[in-house]
């Protein structure tokens, strides 16, 4: 009896979320879901917005220089960029700045001979909107801007990103 007061209680006394958002439901950043949007300026002093590339397969790779991981794992990511880049794969290796700095994340891209776009989370917003827990933490988003697998921890192998990359760009065929 408790439980099913307990149930009820719990269904009665829910907060819509859209409640906090304006009437629109948060994305949720989830295998199946669509990924949350953002605009970020780069290393470079352009700005991406996630979005603008619908159509493509993103791979989005939240990093920061003082993570080992993410220092192992750079080079696979690099590798298969250049493989595939050509083909409509664009990787956004996003550095946690608010955590990390702009000096050393360029240092980082420098030493890696990284050839991809480096967006900059100043803030942690974007990090916080994607629920990062750890780092790295790396999204598979597919051409319509659903998330289709979300790697968290590392570091991942070349042949694990080329995999998971190609079964994505195997779906656009």
């Amino acid at each position: 009896m408790v439980f099913f007061l307990a149930a009820a209680w719990t269904y009665a006394s829910r907060v819509d979320p859209a409640a906090f958002t304006g009437g629109e439901r948060p994305p949720n950043p989830r295998k199946g879901f669509s990924a949350p949007d953002f605009t970020l300026s780069t290393l470079d002093g352009s700005e991406v917005t996630l979005s603008d590339l619908r159509g493509q397969v993103v791979v989005v790779n939240f990093w920061a220089s003082w993570c080992l991981p993410c220092r192992v794992e750079m080079p696979a990511i690099e590798q298969v960029h250049r493989a595939y880049k050509d083909l409509g794969l664009v990787i956004l290796a996003v550095n946690m700045t608010s955590g990390d700095s702009r000096q050393d994340a360029a240092s980082f891209v420098d030493e890696y001979g990284l050839t991809f776009s480096i967006p900059l989370d100043l803030d942690g917003l974007v990090s916080s909107k994607y629920e990062v827990r750890g780092l790295p933490t790396t999204y598979f988003i597919d051409t319509e801007g659903v998330i289709q697998e979300v790697v968290v921890g590392g570091p991942m192998s070349e042949a694990l990103v080329q995999s998971k990359v190609e079964d994505l760009l195997r779906k656009e065929e």
